[in-house]
């Protein structure tokens, strides 16, 4: 009796291959290794493109003295070298008797333009009284304001116009400044005066005693 009828044989195993260096499908698979590691290469080179720059390391005001106490380094990567020239580069010390021309935030880059030196330009310190509801919010260290003298209402004359005696100043600082003044009582400002403008400092001063001292500024 036949005990195979109506059964087939198994089909023969199929053994995976060696593949032969002629096999082209081993080329391709090279060849997509090697262009996976030539792009994270490029990639890795890429991150290391970044250069080191000073950043401040607190709040600096227009008139302070810049030393490498103040600032911290900072890797960043420009797209343009020329970028990269416009700030302080961190791999020297910051020029000697180094002077803000203006205020720098807290771990902002410093700007080249931003410094000035015994040859540049220097700010002069001159120190404001002013009723503190003529000295808005904005009013604080680094800030860019205008100072007016308006007339008093008791002079002859009280019908003149407010005479602007400091255009665009720097906030050195607001000594005493707590944020507990009220509407009343006076602030001391102290604003740094370019040099276009310190030939007008004894004239400013004079026309502060024909009337009281207000500050405009951008909030």
């Amino acid at each position: 009796m036949n005990t195979s009828l109506g059964k087939t044989d198994p089909p023969a195993a199929v053994r995976a291959s060696t593949p032969s260096w002629r096999d082209p499908r081993m080329w391709v698979g090279i060849a997509i290794v090697a262009a996976s590691v030539l792009a994270g290469a490029k990639v890795v080179g890429g991150a290391d493109e970044s250069v080191p720059v000073w950043a401040a390391a607190g709040e600096l005001g227009a008139g302070d003295t810049v030393t490498a106490d103040d600032l911290v380094q900072r890797r960043v990567r420009f797209t343009d070298a020329s970028d990269a020239d416009r700030y302080l580069s961190a791999d020297e010390a910051p020029p000697a008797d180094s002077v803000l021309l203006r205020g720098i935030g807290e771990g902002e880059l410093v700007p080249r333009a931003a410094l000035g030196g015994d040859d540049g330009e220097r700010l002069t310190q001159v120190a404001l009284a002013a009723e503190s509801a003529a000295v808005p919010p904005s009013v604080v260290r680094g800030a860019t304001v205008t100072v007016w003298v308006v007339p008093d209402e008791s002079r002859a004359d009280s019908d003149r116009p407010a005479e602007k005696i400091f255009t665009d100043v720097t906030v050195l600082a607001t000594p005493q400044d707590d944020g507990t003044f009220g509407p009343t009582g006076t602030r001391q400002v102290v604003v740094g005066v370019p040099t276009a403008q310190v030939e007008f400092i004894d004239e400013a001063l004079a026309a502060t005693a024909q009337g009281t001292i207000t500050f405009t500024g951008k909030g």
